[in-house]
This record gives C-alpha cells, sequence and structure tokens, in this order.
C-alpha cells in the first residue's frame, strides 16, 4: 500500500510539473548595443542643450561658467537733425580705455590739420583747443616709428579717432571733435593714396593750413633757427603768424561746433614789416618785381 500511495504522488507531481511546464519558461531580454545607448543618450543631451540655450538667448541673459548675468541691449545712437550728406562725418566713438557714459551718444567730428612747418599751425592748433568741445593731439606723427609704414600710421589713426589716445590735449568723455596736426612731410605725401582712401572711408575732415605768403614763411624759417635756442617770453610759445578770428570761426562751422570764444598763449614776436626784418631787402624786391611772386612783397599775414 506504501509503495503504491508513494507512486500515485510521484505520478501527480509529473502532471503538475507537465501542466504548468510553459510558464516557468523566461525569456530573455533584448538587449540593445551599448555604442548605440551612448549615442541615444548624447543625442537627447544636445537637443536639450540646443533648446536651453534658444531660452536663454530670447531672455536676454548671458550665461557664463560660474555666474548668469542679465544683458541689456544698446540702443543705437542717431543724430535726427543731420542732412544725409553728414551722415559719414558723424561717428559714436566706444573707447576701451575709458566709458563715454552719458556722452555716449554725443557725436564726434573727426579731423585733420594739415600743414607745414613754420605756417602757423601751433598757433591755430592752440586756438582750437582753447574749445571746450576740441581735442586736437598735436604732431602725433613727427615719431618715425609711427609713420614708418602705412600699417603704423592706420592704427595711430584708429587709435586717435577712438578717443584711446592720450595727450595733454586730451579732453573728457564729451568731446565733440578730435584731431590732430598733421605735417607734409611726415609721411603724408609719401602715403598719400592710402591715406585719403582711409579719410574718405572713416569720414576725416581735412583743414588744409598754409600760408599764402611764401616769403613771409622762408623768413619764418629762418627767424625760428635764430630763436631756437632762445627762452620763451613769460612761459608761452613763441609765434610767427596770426590770422583773423573770423577765420577760426569758419573752421567751427565746418566742423559743426558751437561757436565761442578761442584764445591762445602764443606770441606774436615778429611784428616788424619783411623791409625792415631782411637786411638785403632790395637785392629781395628786385629779384621778385615782376614775377608771379611779386605779390610776397605786399601782402602782411596771410593763411
Amino acid at each position: 500500500m506504501e509503495e503504491k500511495g508513494k507512486e500515485e504522488k510521484e505520478k501527480m507531481i509529473e502532471e503538475c510539473c507537465a501542466l504548468h511546464k510553459d510558464a516557468f519558461i523566461i525569456k530573455p531580454t533584448k538587449r540593445y548595443p551599448l555604442v548605440l545607448l551612448m549615442a541615444m543618450l548624447s543625442l537627447v543631451m544636445i537637443v536639450g542643450i540646443y533648446i536651453f540655450s534658444l531660452c536663454l538667448k530670447q531672455g536676454g541673459i548671458v550665461a557664463t561658467p560660474n555666474q548668469m548675468k542679465v544683458s541689456v541691449t544698446k540702443r543705437p545712437c542717431h543724430h535726427p537733425t543731420a542732412a544725409a550728406s553728414e551722415i559719414p562725418y558723424i561717428h559714436y566713438p566706444e573707447p576701451t580705455t575709458y566709458s563715454r557714459e552719458e556722452c555716449a551718444c554725443t557725436p564726434v567730428r573727426l579731423f585733420a590739420i594739415l600743414s607745414m612747418q613754420r605756417s602757423g599751425s601751433g598757433w591755430f592748433e592752440t586756438l582750437l583747443n582753447s574749445h571746450i568741445n576740441v581735442s586736437s593731439n598735436g604732431e602725433i606723427f613727427s615719431v618715425k616709428v609711427r609713420r614708418s609704414n602705412i600699417s603704423t600710421i592706420t592704427s595711430t589713426l584708429d587709435k586717435l579717432y577712438n578717443l584711446d589716445w592720450y595727450s595733454s590735449a586730451a579732453k573728457n568723455e564729451c568731446t565733440a571733435a578730435v584731431g590732430l596736426k598733421w605735417m607734409l612731410n611726415q609721411g603724408l605725401m609719401l602715403h598719400h593714396n592710402e591715406i585719403v582712401e582711409y579719410f574718405n572711408r572713416r569720414g576725416v575732415s581735412a583743414i588744409f593750413l598754409f600760408r599764402r605768403n611764401l616769403l613771409r614763411r622762408l623768413v619764418s624759417i629762418l627767424a625760428n633757427t635764430h630763436d631756437r635756442d632762445a627762452k620763451q617770453l613769460n612761459g608761452t610759445h613763441k609765434a610767427h603768424v596770426h590770422s583773423k578770428n573770423e577765420k577760426l570761426m569758419d573752421v567751427l562751422d565746418f566742423l559743426r561746433l558751437p561757436k565761442r570764444k578761442l584764445s591762445s598763449q602764443h606770441v606774436k614776436i615778429h611784428t616788424r614789416p619783411l623791409a625792415r626784418q631782411v637786411e638785403n631787402w632790395d637785392d629781395v624786391y628786385n629779384a621778385l618785381k615782376g614775377t608771379e611772386f611779386e605779390r610776397c612783397l605786399r601782402a602782411d599775414y596771410q593763411v
């Protein structure tokens, strides 16, 4: 009996296992290659970063590695009353050495005084610099290295016209006209084509300052050579030429600057007529009489 019962029990176990055999079959999970998973993850990250950057740009936020800053969009400056022909000559420099702050939209005119030695350019420039809104920075190109080639010339001009040139003539951030005094023999004639192109491209106004009376200029050169080692009078500079103030007002109009009284510390030291300054005046007079230069014998100071 015991053996029979044992056989029946084993038979029941076999039937139960056979009945549920399929229930214990576990299908292996489908595995994707590791490279494919990494590619999918990278794609998701790239898309997320791109969407996030678009949101930052639309919100005007600049993200940096350590912080986030809100940037303010600058409104472009413009001069509503300026004529179309004046637009190329109106500039709004952005210096790198300081901020123009509330004067950022104050228009600036660029200019260059083109002249020759002993033509009154020093006196003329000091008058311009007495204007509160004008910065004329002297003979920048008297230093040879600055005029060694056209590249050094243009880089120097860029620095000057960007209001990054510092000199005793530099004004505050509300400067309305900035320029220099440039002699013809300081690289100007050597690179005149490139400089003309630069002036046209940058909208630089040229002020030509020459003495009409060439005889006066030659006498001034000789007088300057004689006075070179002499001390200045009362700490002021000596000048050999002066002109009427009306011409200066024309220059202010040319630069679109408000008119105001201009002054200079230059002192006129040679006031006598040429006939009393030149020892061999009779020889000079006879040599020039009847020629195209005869007018120089009669004309006084003309600029």
